[in-house]
């Protein structure tokens, strides 16, 4: 199976270890550590008790993905430009860095979220909004693909991501069913909480979930659709003193928002 053709099957594809991705991961490193001891920052993106570092955007990367003069470059991003119709620009990658003891509860997370946490990885698909006051879930960004980027060379048992394989298929179907007649302009005004927590469950009963540890100079390509999320630190796991880090891209969508989703 070629890798296109994987990725479409699927909804995920690792690369191996490429020396232009690993480049790139080393001179990312130190500006995504310098972020992530910022105190400013820090009051920002931690979460779950010190245990993560969200970091959304908050890498200093420029528009092409290049940092401190490392290009954004290799099997990977050849792949992903691939997969986009129209030249586009890279968004500000996410510092996302877990610590040992991930995920322990903190005062922003209810029990029941806490709960997801830990049993479901915190599943989720990126775009999919809460709003407030009554957290319906409506969709925000329009996102390409999910690039994500280890800056570290951590143990496989500390925070893997997950996806659940072939989860994009079924996505895509709910979210035709709930767009079904509203135009695309007008698809952030609709009320999706039901259909994707049915989705939700029904792929939790129907796709393999999928552990995707990678290691320094390796790169994973996930689908916009796919249902994806983070594992705890597993037990009793040292692990490295930063941290585990990977660096996320989520360049948005310069599309028609129905090719977006049919495509």
């Amino acid at each position: 199976m070629d890798r296109l053709a994987e990725f479409q099957a699927r909804g995920w594809v690792k690369f191996p270890q490429d020396v232009q991705v690993a480049r790139w991961a080393e001179a990312a490193l130190a500006p995504a550590l310098q972020v992530a001891r910022d105190p400013g920052a820090q009051a920002d993106w931690l979460r779950c008790d010190g245990t993560w570092f969200v970091g959304v955007h908050s890498l200093p990367n420029g528009a092409d993905g290049s940092v401190g003069g490392a290009p954004l470059a290799g099997e990977a991003v050849d792949f992903a430009k691939t997969l986009v119709p129209e030249p586009f620009t890279w968004d500000k990658a996410q510092v996302s860095i877990c610590y040992r003891g991930y995920p322990k509860p903190w005062d922003g997370e209810t029990e029941a979220a806490a709960r997801y946490r830990r049993n479901r990885d915190a599943a989720h698909i990126d775009g999919l909004h809460r709003t407030p006051p009554d957290n319906r879930r409506t969709l925000g960004e329009y996102h390409q693909f999910l690039l994500g980027v280890p800056l570290n060379d951590p143990p496989a048992e500390a925070a893997p991501f997950v996806v659940w394989e072939g989860s994009h298929h079924l996505i895509r179907q709910a979210f035709e069913t709930a767009f079904d007649g509203v135009a695309p302009e007008d698809w952030h005004n609709v009320n999706a909480t039901d259909i994707y927590q049915a989705t939700r469950r029904r792929i939790f009963d129907e796709c393999p979930r999928i552990e995707v540890p990678v290691r320094l100079g390796e790169a994973t390509i996930v689908h916009r659709h796919a249902l994806h999320g983070m594992a705890p630190w597993a037990d009793e796991l040292e692990g490295p003193a930063e941290g585990r880090i990977i660096a996320y891209f989520r360049p948005e969508a310069e599309m028609p928002r129905r090719h977006w989703l049919e495509a």
